[in-house]
């Protein structure tokens, strides 16, 4: 990095005193708010968290409410945001200050469900004012490029272990969490995978790929290639009830939700509907085929202990995968699916 880290922090923290985004859980901050932030913001993008964010608070306003709420109650306010474990680690999470107490150290937060390096670091420092830098893909980047480091990113931990030192080298002691934001939203706004807006950058004297000319190139990133794969799904509506497969607590992903139930073979006849949806590095084509009660296929359907009939006017009722919500309600408003 070129020139002094004093003066790389101040510039940094006057750009975003003055630059940073008007978000709810900015507002009248708090640890609560700043964990719930935190778990959602997770895999999703910050303009999709915001009413899912002020919906909650409405729903659940401190750990105590949360940790008092039946988890049903809890996956039916996250429907939508996907990723349901998020949702159960925070409830957990709930539960576990309300009968321990509040972790105070970085070390204590990850002992805690679902709380990462990232998520320790991020509630630590924001919340708490403790100096923990915080690295994500945003603050990866613009460390990258500070440092001109052209080095192959393999994964998101190899790159967390490399820039940890430079990253704890540069956080404000005084004001840690406003500079791990203030790193985080110059990733998101300026300093952008694509097209970095280097004229209008805060700290663009002390960035090495900028004076190299090589901002566009870095960091480079080795991207896996996603594994395909086809499902086929059952559409059974039977005197205005849909049939639904919910998914056992035990199950990894969505444990506790429903989606159409899954076909034992594929079919080669035209769905009602086709669609795409993506699972980490997962590409999945769902097709969803219409067939009658009758049919060998229904049968096994209608067989499996998982699988029942929901009213459709206590669909909203139901705790829904995000992509089958949206493919329900669409079929629904087709004719055809009725």
């Amino acid at each position: 990095m070129r020139g002094d880290f004093s003066i790389f922090r101040r510039q940094l923290l006057e750009w975003f005193d003055s630059h940073k985004r008007t978000l709810p859980w900015r507002t009248e901050s708090s640890l609560y708010k700043t964990a719930v932030s935190e778990f959602m913001l997770q895999q999703t993008q910050v303009e999709t968290v915001i009413p899912y964010f002020e919906r909650w608070l409405a729903a659940f306003p401190h750990f105590e409410v949360l940790a008092a709420a039946p988890e049903a109650q809890v996956l039916k306010h996250w429907e939508g945001l996907g990723y349901y474990s998020r949702a159960r680690n925070l409830h957990k999470l709930a539960k576990s200050i309300v009968e321990e107490g509040i972790p105070q150290t970085p070390d204590d937060w990850r002992k805690r469900p679902g709380i990462g390096p990232y998520t320790a670091a991020a509630i630590s420092s924001i919340a708490q004012n403790q100096p923990e830098p915080v690295i994500d893909g945003n603050v990866i980047r613009v460390l990258a490029r500070l440092e001109d480091d052209a080095r192959p990113v393999q994964s998101s931990s190899e790159a967390q272990k490399r820039f940890r030192p430079f990253a704890s080298q540069l956080i404000d002691p005084q004001r840690p969490g406003d500079y791990n934001e203030a790193l985080m939203e110059l990733g998101a706004t300026t300093c952008r995978k694509a097209r970095p807006a280097c004229l209008l950058c805060p700290v663009q004297e002390h960035c090495c790929a900028k004076a190299n000319g090589t901002q566009e190139s870095v960091p480079v990133i080795v991207r896996k290639s996603a594994t395909k794969r086809e499902v086929h799904r059952l559409w059974l509506l039977k005197d205005e009830c849909l049939l639904l497969h919910f998914y056992p607590e035990s199950a990894p992903r969505l444990a506790g939700l429903a989606e159409l139930p899954q076909l034992d073979k594929a079919l080669t006849d035209k769905p009602l509907l086709s669609r795409s949806r993506g699972i980490s590095s997962e590409q999945i084509r769902e097709h969803i085929h219409a067939l009658p009660a009758d049919h060998p296929l229904s049968n096994k359907c209608l067989s499996r202990n998982q699988s029942r009939f929901i009213s459709l006017a206590d669909l909203d009722t139901i705790s829904l995968s995000a992509p089958h919500k949206r493919w329900i309600k669409e079929l629904l408003r087709k004719d055809v699916a009725r």
